[in-house]
């Protein structure tokens, strides 16, 4: 699933292709990416209307338009696809199972933005205004924010009773942090994810944040490098594995004490991490 590293690089290769340009089409191949909003109310509030900015707030991506905003959220397996034109995208979206999948698709004054997801979790909704969207009324504090300061985790975490992994998947408290990205937070922290968020002191809570930037912004450089390439719709992001030290990695040697990384079901999610050294 992208998280905020994936989700940033993303905002940062797409800003330059789309920024000042006019939507001038929204193709709607597949409504349930659109779900619950119905595609001739989508379509009312982006076309005519001009891109004036792309940002990323936790796992969401923005276009920013000269009236309201579309929002998306790329779930598991969301992907961004470009296109030469409006010929191109008829030509090439779901025309054959060997095709390109598009579900929804932005028609630009110059080339195409399509949004993809086989297997229909991602979703693209159209906004009025940055006040009547949900994610940016609902999220909390974003991991990349200036004020996100060790202070301010401190007194997140002193709130909460909730065990520290399922507090960091929480996007109502700190915006951006998945399952990967908490669980290499944690390893990195040396904390124990069962263990109780307000359990920690100033300077457990210091570590943590410290090892929260950390491993966002190696994986951020990790994404960009290379940048995402819209053109090729197989294109994923490479390298991420080679930085991992605890996510997916069950059985294998823990690479700071040695003894085998173990996973466990926790909130519904499968968690890894090292019994030896997480305490």
């Amino acid at each position: 699933m992208p998280e905020l590293p994936e989700v940033e690089a993303v905002a940062r290769a797409l800003r330059p292709l789309v920024k000042g340009q006019r939507i001038r089409c929204l193709h709607v191949f597949h409504p349930i990416a659109l779900k619950p909003q119905a595609p001739v109310d989508a379509a009312r509030l982006v076309e005519g209307r001009r891109i004036q900015d792309v940002f990323r707030k936790g796992k969401y991506l923005f276009l920013k338009l000269d009236r309201g905003l579309i929002e998306m959220h790329f779930r598991f397996d969301g992907q961004l696809i470009w296109f030469s034109g409006a010929k191109e995208l008829l030509e090439r979206a779901n025309a054959s199972e060997d095709g390109v999948h598009v579900d929804v698709a932005l028609e630009l004054t110059k080339g195409v933005l399509g949004f993809a997801d086989r297997r229909h979790f991602g979703r693209v909704h159209a906004w009025e205004s940055d006040e009547a969207c949900p994610p940016l009324r609902k999220l909390g504090m974003d991991a990349f924010a200036k004020k996100f300061t060790s202070t301010e985790l401190y007194a997140r975490l002193s709130r909460s009773k909730r065990p520290l992994k399922e507090f960091l998947l929480d996007q109502t408290h700190i915006a951006g942090i998945g399952n990967i990205y908490s669980a290499e937070a944690l390893w990195r922290a040396r904390l124990d994810p069962w263990r109780r968020a307000n359990s920690l002191d100033k300077k457990q809570s210091a570590k943590l944040h410290k090892a929260i930037v950390y491993v966002l912004r190696r994986a951020l450089e990790c994404c960009q490098y290379p940048a995402p390439d819209f053109r090729d719709p197989k294109w994923w992001f490479q390298g991420l594995e080679a930085i991992l030290r605890a996510y997916q990695r069950e059985g294998l040697p823990c690479r700071r004490c040695g003894q085998s990384i173990e996973r466990a079901e926790q909130g519904g999610r499968s968690t890894y991490y090292c019994k030896c050294c997480q305490k």
